[in-house]
């Protein structure tokens, strides 16, 4: 079955913090060719339409419209979403009193059931279409997301939590049973549809040497597989964990040594590593998931983008929400929060990079650039529709836009939940703005 989206689109061909503006491509009057879920042609609606087939099912969108790629969030915690805006503690004390409490809950299958019908409405509503995401150690509630995300035939990328010290004990698995429940989860959902599997020890300080060990294998027995983790959040964080490893240089080394950094390894956070890790992230290829709503509201610190975003030592990077310490799932809201954390790094972060950490980017560092991220044929049709005047405040300040550029600034600066008005995926509206 084929069908197309008309309306202005604008979307990536290469890394605007290397290419600049030209990264671009905007098409005032495009035209989506969509055939089996996948984009069979994209370009200028004069150009293409003559292609179409009679009878060819059209959806089209207005001039004060932007179809975009879906957004895609590289880190992020669905149990979580019960207690995001907890009130302020610092990260330790914060998984203590908030956190782990919640993650409990989730003994019981059908609470993790409707949580994860919730979580992936609400990306949907706000454009994302696909999230690296954490679930509890409870391998139902690995089982509940993937139903629900399978329902909807999202491209979602998830595991369960692998913690065996330094958490409640409800919470706590032994490395062997985390070995087993993951493998058994990765065999049924990796490649099912369109899922993807995330081997998922939380962090250093809460898995065993013996656990990293396994977590590691695992990792290694399934290639194409992904490995999901945090580091260098806080400072006390990195004290903390290093002491736990003595015999380690430094908070990547532990991963490191455990075979846990190479090409779709993502890590969360990233703030405080040294200069000679981050070199290490590039010569293996993993990823960073910058976190700005989550760093502002627990204190953790603020990423400098330009540690990781030079030509010579590019590491792959991407923006996300880290819900619950991160204080919405809007991608728009999360791009405002890393301008001003650029900001105050002494970086002024354009629209086009910060769309781009939100979009391509992020796709990059999943390995999946050639599958989502973009508006381009082959690619899977996921599609954000932003209403560019939302709001009145918004349509005022529209008034004064000279240029795109000025346009996609002020909706990662003013935008929000509202301002997304359908979310494609693989060719089917899932969420259409009342």
């Amino acid at each position: 079955m084929q069908w197309a989206i008309r309306g202005p689109a604008a979307t990536f061909v290469a890394d605007p913090f290397v290419a600049g503006d030209a990264a671009l491509r905007y098409e005032p009057d495009a035209l989506i060719v969509v055939q089996g879920g996948r984009i069979h042609a994209f370009g200028a609606h004069a150009e293409l339409a003559g292609s179409l087939p009679p009878g060819t099912a059209l959806t089209r969108y207005g001039r004060d419209d932007l179809i975009l790629p879906g957004f895609v969030d590289l880190h992020v915690h669905y149990p979580q979403l019960q207690i995001i805006g907890s009130f302020g503690k610092r990260l330790i004390d914060w998984l203590e009193q908030y956190t782990y409490p919640a993650e409990q809950q989730f003994a019981d299958e059908a609470h993790a059931r409707a949580v994860a019908q919730l979580f992936l409405h609400e990306c949907l509503r706000r454009g994302t279409t696909t999230a690296a995401v954490f679930c509890t150690v409870h391998a139902h509630c690995v089982e509940a997301f993937f139903e629900a995300s399978a329902r909807l035939n999202t491209r979602m990328i998830a595991g369960k939590a692998l913690m065996d010290r330094n958490a409640p004990e409800p919470l706590r698995d032994t490395p062997q049973r985390a070995y087993d429940e993951s493998k058994a989860l990765l065999r049924r959902w990796h490649g099912s549809g369109r899922q993807l599997y995330a081997v998922t020890p939380r962090y250093a300080g809460s898995s065993s040497p013996a656990q990293m060990e396994l977590a590691g294998a695992l990792w290694r027995e399934h290639p194409g597989s992904y490995l999901q983790s945090h580091i260098a959040e806080q400072r006390e964080e990195v004290a903390w964990v290093t002491g736990l490893f003595p015999q380690c240089q430094g908070y990547l080394d532990i991963y490191d040594r455990f075979g846990l950094l190479g090409p779709r390894a993502l890590y969360g956070h990233g703030i405080h590593l040294t200069e000679t890790e981050v070199a290490r992230l590039h010569e293996t290829g993993t990823a960073i998931a910058h976190c700005p709503t989550s760093n502002l509201f627990l204190g953790s610190g603020l990423l400098d983008l330009r540690r990781f975003k030079q030509p010579e030592r590019d590491v792959p990077i991407g923006l996300a929400t880290d819900v619950g310490a991160g204080t919405s799932l809007s991608m728009l809201r999360t791009m405002g929060a890393a301008y001003q954390v650029a900001q105050m790094s002494g970086f002024a972060l354009s629209a086009a990079q910060a769309f781009y950490l939100a979009t391509r980017g992020a796709a990059q560092a999943l390995r999946l650039e050639d599958t989502i991220g973009s508006i381009a044929p082959g690619c899977e049709a996921d599609l954000a529709v932003l209403d560019l005047r939302s709001t009145p405040v918004i349509e005022q300040r529209m008034r004064h836009c000279r240029d795109l550029h000025d346009a996609l600034f002020v909706q990662l600066t003013l935008g929000d939940d509202r301002a997304v008005r359908a979310t494609w995926v693989a060719g089917e509206i899932r969420h259409r703005r009342p």
